[in-house]
């Protein structure tokens, strides 16, 4: 009885977790504006508490990239204050990334099933219309409206630039990345329910492929279209040459052309695709067309994460100095001390060789997810592979040291091992 209400407490912690990184943000732009900067790491209290609970009633999944992550975390603090920038609040803000979220991605594998998957997925389409009318409010409002209020109240508004006078919306985020990650996030559920029809509301489900539609545009955000592309490159993978599923994607594209052909013709969606083809083209020419924004943008970024740091020391600049509250209480502003992509903020922390040992048990972890997701396609049991279109990027060279992104990146890496224990999905 008592392993069964230890269970029962894990799952609504994690459900806590949820809806903490669905509405920090809101919280701290709207609701306790005084408390936005404690309310930075709402959700590291909660999880410490979780994984407290799994060990102590003996139930939480030590394994390999739990033990590697920890000794390499813990080895970089000593060196962080013996060699590095020796501040112990940065060096633990730093470390909390490694030791609190990543082992709790596996409290979250080991307490969930199936069931309780489907249901957050559930969850997440129904905040998907809600989330859609925030943004379309915040992409139609002045940056100083209440709807584009920023964290602690910031009249300067939460928008970020975007094309012909608009700003890209942040929902109830505190930056536009959450807004991206939360329908990248609805998009693998979706076409999983579409591949899975039976096992959800048709009503709800056409909604929330509605909403979404919609959101790509009012976005702004070219990664919510990768993303999205990502997942239906995914799906294609996971059901290529089954016949059964035939008319299943005819109903789906069906049902798409409509809804796009429909929405074509409304001028509030006309001037959201608008700014977003705008939005595109302006940053193509930038950054060098789709190869610039695609292979150069990520692919580039991690070669380039071995060589950003000529003069790094052995041991690296230390822990936490690469992320904006680091660099706040170091210098007293917000700016990239190290390097804004995730592999070279590692490298310039650590150091190459726990940096790069860091890196090597992300990608290891990311690469047996992918082993292990594949295997059971075979098997026409698709969720795991689906979800694993959202966290293919997040897991392995997610900006972690981004509060809102480290949430979905644990969140991602939780749900897609628990939909990996079913048997049947």
């Amino acid at each position: 009885m008592e392993d069964i209400n230890s269970y029962k407490q894990l799952k609504w912690g994690i459900l806590a977790y949820f809806f903490l990184l669905i509405f920090e943000g809101a919280l701290r732009k709207w609701v306790l504006p005084g408390l936005s900067a404690p309310l930075l790491i709402v959700r590291d209290p909660l999880a410490i508490w979780l994984i407290y609970l799994a060990w102590s009633k003996q139930i939480f999944p030590f394994n390999n990239y739990v033990t590697g992550m920890s000794a390499l975390t813990i080895f970089a603090v000593g060196t962080t204050l013996i060699f590095g920038h020796g501040n112990i609040p940065v060096a633990l803000y730093g470390a909390r990334i490694l030791l609190v979220h990543f082992p709790f991605m596996f409290v979250i594998g080991h307490v969930f099933t199936k069931k309780d998957v489907l249901k957050l997925g559930k969850i997440v389409l129904a905040l998907s219309l809600p989330m859609t009318i925030l943004i379309i409010l915040q992409f139609y409002s002045p940056q100083n409206a209440w709807v584009n209020r920023g964290v602690g109240g910031d009249l300067e508004g939460a928008g970020f630039s975007g094309a012909l006078g608009y700003f890209r919306p942040s929902g109830t985020f505190s930056f536009t990345t959450g807004t991206t990650q939360f329908f990248a996030l609805l998009a693998c559920f979706i076409i999983y329910f579409w591949l899975k029809i039976e096992s959800v509301n048709r009503l709800l489900l056409f909604i929330s492929t509605l909403s979404l539609l919609v959101a790509i545009p009012f976005s702004i955000s070219r990664t919510l279209l990768f993303s999205v592309i990502i997942s239906l490159f995914f799906a294609l993978v996971a059901i290529i040459g089954n016949s059964k599923y035939s008319s299943r994607i005819i109903l789906a594209g069906g049902s798409f052309f409509i809804l796009v052909l429909a929405l074509s013709r409304l001028e509030f969606f006309q001037i959201g695709l608008e700014v977003f083809t705008a939005r595109f083209e302006n940053a193509s020419v930038v950054e060098g067309g789709l190869k610039g924004t695609l292979v150069d943008r990520y692919l580039g970024g991690l070669v380039d994460s071995f060589y950003i740091n000529s003069d790094l020391p052995f041991f690296g600049y230390g822990l936490g100095m690469g992320t904006n509250v680091g660099s706040q209480l170091l210098t007293g502003g917000r700016t990239f001390l190290i390097a804004e992509e995730e592999w070279g903020r590692l490298i310039g922390e650590m150091g190459l060789l726990l940096g790069i040992g860091v890196i090597g048990l992300r990608v290891s972890f990311f690469l047996n997810l992918v082993s292990l997701s594949y295997k059971q396609v075979k098997s026409e049991i698709y969720l795991p592979w689906m979800l694993l279109s959202f966290g293919a990027i997040l897991i392995p060279n997610g900006q972690w040291a981004q509060p809102t992104t480290l949430g979905f990146s644990t969140l991602a890496g939780g749900i897609i091992l628990a939909s990996l224990h079913s048997s049947k999905n």
